[in-house]
This record gives structure tokens, sequence and C-alpha cells, in this order.
């Protein structure tokens, strides 16, 4: 049976002829209508292919696969979401009370690790038991992201183990990094999950490693001065996004100025 999107197509081709005691322009406009039903429904949500290609990411996919084909019946992946909001809230908080006492460092990592659980396993559930929503997933996965990476900062801004201007600057450039997968998952249809090889889970790594390097030496010497551990990773990790969001927007830039050029 055809679609209403090619039936549309078929009506706007053929004009205005007669359809029994229905004109072509009013059947059309029916069809129309069922075709704007679909959309709204989310069966016309733009195809796109997803670019991981981090480190971990063949044992990562692996992993959640066993985990999902596991998980209780009675466990869908709103419950996951939501348990991926609640830890990343909850590292904020660990970060903020850290200054306070630094073994507050240890429930920052418990809280990433479920993070990564409800994160990741979230998508991976849904395509296992093929319960997808792509508009409704894609929208509220990535609005929870945001929510819970400005906790992060805030919390490490906080913490007294970072400077708040470079846990400022971490947000905003993730912020702009976001925006712009977003714009090219909408441009090129690419989503991509890695930049580099870095992606989420190795970011997560890299903080609980920091974690473990605060409870053991707080403060490095570099270049003959001394600083603070998260200031020195802090910043790097600041110039890496930087460089990153300037690469990858050249480059699709590039991609769509060859895609649509104009005829001369």
């Amino acid at each position: 049976m055809a679609t209403a999107s090619s039936q549309l197509q078929a009506c706007q081709a053929l004009g205005h002829q007669h359809l029994g005691h229905q004109t072509m322009p009013q059947s059309c406009e029916r069809v129309n209508s069922h075709a704007r039903l679909e959309e709204e429904r989310g069966q016309s949500f733009p195809e796109m292919r997803r670019v991981q290609e981090s480190w971990v990411a063949a044992a990562e996919k692996r992993a959640l696969f066993w985990l999902a084909k596991r998980t209780a019946n009675w466990i869908g992946p709103d419950h996951l979401t939501l348990l991926g909001l609640a830890a990343q809230l909850g590292a904020g908080a660990c970060y903020a009370v850290a200054g306070r006492s630094r073994y507050f460092l240890l429930g920052a990592i418990a809280c990433l690790g479920l993070n990564w659980l409800g994160d990741s396993l979230d998508g991976t559930l849904a395509r296992v038991r093929q319960r997808l929503r792509p508009r409704y997933g894609f929208y509220v996965d990535h609005m929870v992201d945001s929510f819970g990476a400005l906790a992060l900062m805030g919390g490490l801004a906080l913490s007294g183990y970072m400077h708040p201007r470079i846990a400022i600057g971490l947000l905003i450039a993730f912020l702009m990094l976001s925006i712009q997968s977003y714009l090219a998952t909408h441009s090129l249809g690419e989503f991509r999950l890695s930049f580099w090889r870095f992606g989420p889970t190795e970011l997560r790594i890299l903080l609980a490693v920091g974690n473990l390097a605060l409870l053991w030496k707080p403060m490095v010497h570099f270049l003959g001065r001394q600083y603070r551990l998260f200031d020195v990773g802090g910043t790097i990790g600041l110039m890496g996004m930087a460089l990153m969001l300037i690469c990858f927007t050249l480059q699709n830039t590039a991609r769509l100025y060859r895609q649509e050029r104009i005829a001369q």
C-alpha cells in the first residue's frame, strides 16, 4: 500500500482532475492531513547515521547488549534515563561538597558509573525491545545531557578543586559541541557520538581517574609553578574541545558547501 507521502506526490502531479464526485484537490487535502499525522507520530523522522568511533565503543556495545538482554521487564528506557540524570546530579552534588571532605570524590566516581549505566543503556534497551520513539528519545536524551552537564560543571566550580572560570569554559565548550552535533544531524543526517576517538565514556573514565589522583595529589608542578590538578586537566580539556569545535565546524561547512553548490 502506498504511503501518505507518495500519495500526496501523486496528487500534486495530477493536478485538478476529478475523482468521482470529489475533486482531486479535496482528495489531496485528505492525503495531506494523513501525511501530517504520520509526521506527528514520528514516522517521518529523518534517517541518521550514528558515528561512534571511540576507543571503547566495540566493548561498550557488547556490554550494553548483554545488559539489555538481562534487564528486568519492569525497567524501561525512561527509568534508565532518569537514573542517568539523577546520577549526574549526584556527581555534581558530590563535587560541590568535596571541598569539605575529599572522600566525596569517591561518591562522584560511583555516580559517574551509574550515569554511564542509565545514559548508555536506555537507547540500547529500546532498540533490543523494539520500543523505539526516535524524536522523543533524541530530544529527551540530549536535554537531560545538558542539565546533567550544568550540574556537573556547577559542582566542579564549587568544589575548590577547579577554578570556576575553567568549569564555566568547559560547560560552554560542551554546549557548543552539542549544538554543532545537533546541527550536523539535521543538515547531514549524521549524528556524531565521538570526536577523535573520544566519547562520553572516555570522558567519564578520565574524570574518575582524575578523582583518584586528587585523593593522592591535588596539586601538581608545571613549568616551575604549582597548580591545581583539575585546573591543568581542565585547561587541556578545554583547549582540546575548542580545537574539535573549530575543526568539525570547518569540515561540515566544507561538506555542505560542496553538496549545495550554486550553478554558475
